[in-house]
């Protein structure tokens, strides 16, 4: 796994991108800024175990280099499922095909507002809705409730915002802790917080299940909350 160190450099970064130089320490990146990641991967295979269908497809909407499409893949073995990454990242497919390597998945490179969601019993968006245009976050949603069979899930893993401003300032600080302690400096930590600003768009849980219910969910709920990260469950 290469180590993360885009932001030691002294060469401007205008904003953030998934290209190639991201794609190459991703899975690093993630780990260290993402308190709880690895939790959340552990559940995506549990939750499929519990719910993904016989025959059915199972999709991992922005897959990136495909960790929880592979845990997809194992939550639902032996139920003949069709495991499907979508990414539209280039340099993140090409990764995440050669990291899988023979793995009997189909990754797409395509934007995942473009994608049919159909004939599905679990659908993963994990830290992905927090990229997408808020005006087109209801209509995704909607999209993967009615490619869901009945009884089936989204799970939903994202950054979250609060509306009392004390609690967003500590956790901020809390989240910003806990990149120190993985051994991101100052520097780095305020190089990307400022490449991310117009780029990841956090909003509060409560706007989260609210839509949810929009989109047509029957019912939502969060299981796991780290700080300003949290992941949640919406049934079909």
């Amino acid at each position: 796994m290469t180590r993360d160190s885009i932001y030691t450099s002294d060469i401007h970064h205008n904003g953030f991108a998934f290209d190639d130089k991201v794609a190459s320490v991703f899975a690093d990146m993630i780990n260290r800024s993402v308190p709880g990641y690895g939790q959340t991967l552990q559940m995506v295979e549990l939750l499929a175990h519990e719910y993904a269908q016989s025959g059915s497809n199972l999709y991992d909407l922005g897959c990136s280099l495909g960790a929880a499409t592979m845990a997809l893949g194992r939550g639902a073995a032996g139920k003949g499922a069709h495991i499907i990454g979508v990414d539209n990242s280039p340099a993140m497919v090409d990764r995440c095909k050669e990291m899988l390597n023979n793995e009997a998945v189909e990754i797409r490179c395509q934007n995942i507002l473009d994608t049919r969601i159909e004939h599905a019993s679990v659908v993963v968006l994990n830290f992905v809705l927090q990229f997408i245009d808020k005006a087109a976050r209801l209509d995704l949603l909607a999209r993967i409730h009615d490619g869901l069979a009945p009884g089936g899930v989204l799970i939903l893993s994202e950054k979250i915002a609060f509306n009392d401003a004390d609690e967003q300032r500590r956790q901020i600080r809390l989240h910003e802790a806990f990149k120190r302690a993985q051994g991101y400096s100052d520097l780095e930590i305020s190089r990307k917080r400022t490449a991310l600003e117009y780029v990841l768009i956090p909003e509060t849980l409560d706007v989260h299940h609210a839509r949810l219910r929009q989109a047509g969910f029957s019912a939502s709920h969060t299981w796991f909350q780290c700080f300003n990260f949290v992941s949640m469950i919406a049934v079909r």
